[in-house]
């Protein structure tokens, strides 16, 4: 699966995803066969940080 490019609604895909259906970041890049450290940098880029805690990723 091709992530969404738009940093905005890569958010909005990857913490839907994380709530609705993974219970973290790494079990949704592994099924997805995605690079966790090239999502993390591309939303860290729009000002967001994975927050572990609650399994999404929040505002810096």
């Amino acid at each position: 699966m091709n992530l969404p490019k738009d940093p905005i609604i890569l958010l909005s895909y990857i913490n839907t995803q994380l709530r609705d259906n993974y219970a973290s970041l790494s079990e949704f890049t592994i099924s997805l066969g995605a690079d966790e450290e090239d999502i993390k940098s591309r939303l860290e880029k729009a000002g967001y940080i994975y927050d572990e805690e609650t399994n999404r990723f929040i505002r810096k």
